[in-house]
């Protein structure tokens, strides 16, 4: 049974930091477009801004809290824990 709330825990782990990862790539690739754009829409109205780095920032603190409690509670060995939490903060 540890086993397997280890797999668990690894599971959703690597799917909290692939949403972070994705939406971070969505912003940039948004921020990107949005460039590419201004030149033909300056005169029109001004680009909107992008998302704050703020909302980064939260879901990464919410991982890592996470990642605390799965260690606290034995699910996770330091160098499982370790390992993740490099991953989030890349």
């Amino acid at each position: 049974m540890p086993g397997l709330l280890r797999g668990v825990a690894r599971t959703a782990v690597v799917a909290g930091t692939a949403t972070a990862v994705s939406n971070r790539v969505s912003r940039r690739q948004a921020g990107r477009w949005a460039q590419q754009e201004a030149p033909s829409q300056a005169y029109q109205q001004p680009a909107p801004a992008a998302a704050p780095p703020a909302d980064d920032m939260t879901s990464k603190i919410d991982q890592l809290k996470q990642l605390g409690d799965l260690k606290a509670q034995g699910v996770l060995s330091e160098a499982e824990f370790e390992e993740q939490k490099r991953r989030i903060l890349g």
